[in-house]
């Protein structure tokens, strides 16, 4: 079972932030900057990824909040 994240992406000239699998938006924000802020908060708040996606949808960055499940040996 995959941890559910929060998705950044365009949404009628305007930018959204999501939870992955989820019908609605939990915002609706004027420039991608707010949107992530937003998002990052919030993946912050539940230990989840953030899913940054680029103006033609695809994803162009992922941060991590939560528990590394593989942290580095050293």
């Amino acid at each position: 079972m995959g941890v559910k994240g929060q998705h950044v992406a365009p949404r009628g000239g305007k930018w959204s932030v999501r939870k992955a699998g989820a019908s609605r938006a939990s915002g609706v924000y004027e420039t991608q900057e707010e949107a992530i802020e937003h998002g990052r908060e919030i993946a912050r708040n539940q230990r989840t990824e953030l899913y940054i996606h680029g103006k033609d949808g695809r994803i162009r960055q992922r941060d991590s909040y939560g528990t590394d499940r593989f942290p580095p040996k050293g």
